[in-house]
């Protein structure tokens, strides 16, 4: 199994760090690099991997930090987007398979919150990094993408396996958690899920990671019935 170290960034994200099986160490969304640096040095540890996975600058911003301390690292992310990254050692595509020492990353496009949005699922590991796409209780913004693109891109995220651990790269949850209870008030697992927020974030312990059938329970996004649900909810969510 690999590790996967969460780091606190800015007021809400996360960064996430990867100790691989055969040692070596990927950062996901490093959106300032001060954090990584620190956690890298009181580990002694260096960095071989950046991937990325969509061009907002608050999961991109420490990346050329990172790369001229670390040269040898290698940044990856989604061809569709590569003019709005940094510049990519490997550019990757929706349905694109690739290894990191003995860990297999499968890319999955999910348009909605950016255009050029990609998630990177681990299928071995039961690990799915999401970025801003799936939050726990709730969902990306749609910044760029429309209702249907990412209602079509969580439907592709629900076919992974219910066991998958989700990361998702901001602590939103008691703001989605309160929201989920105000759309589906008699549901008795949201019910159930905000509570466990709450008491999590009241201990300020993360909330992150969740699983996908947590959210399949307990969030309003995926509990919509259709794109047009899906649309009104996201609408709602936006002036709450």
């Amino acid at each position: 199994m690999i590790n996967v170290k969460l780091i606190p960034a800015f007021t809400d994200n996360y960064i996430f760090a990867l100790t691989l099986n055969d040692g070596l160490i990927a950062v996901v969304d490093p959106g300032e690099a001060a954090p990584v640096f620190a956690y890298l040095k009181e580990n002694n540890l260096d960095l071989s991997y950046i991937i990325l996975t969509h061009h907002h600058d608050d999961h991109i911003g420490g990346t050329e930090e990172l790369r001229a301390a670390f040269p040898d690292a290698l940044v990856i992310g989604h061809e569709k987007d590569a003019k709005r990254l940094p510049p990519l050692d490997e550019a990757v595509k929706d349905g694109d398979k690739f290894t990191i020492g003995d860990t297999d990353f499968d890319v999955i496009e999910t348009a909605g919150h950016t255009i050029g949005h990609i998630c990177y699922h681990l299928p071995q590991e039961h690990i799915l990094f999401v970025g801003d796409t799936l939050f726990v209780m709730g969902c990306g913004r749609l910044f760029e993408g429309s209702a249907a693109q990412m209602y079509e891109s969580l439907t592709k995220l629900c076919a992974l396996d219910d066991d998958t651990q989700i990361y998702c790269a901001h602590e939103y949850s008691l703001a989605n958690a309160t929201f989920a209870l105000h759309a589906f008030p008699d549901n008795e697992e949201v019910k159930s899920a905000h509570f466990f927020v709450e008491a999590l974030c009241e201990d300020g312990i993360p909330t992150v990671p969740t699983t996908l059938k947590a959210e399949k329970l307990s969030n309003p996004f995926l509990l919509a019935k259709d794109v047009d649900e899906f649309a009104k909810l996201r609408s709602e969510k936006d002036n709450f």
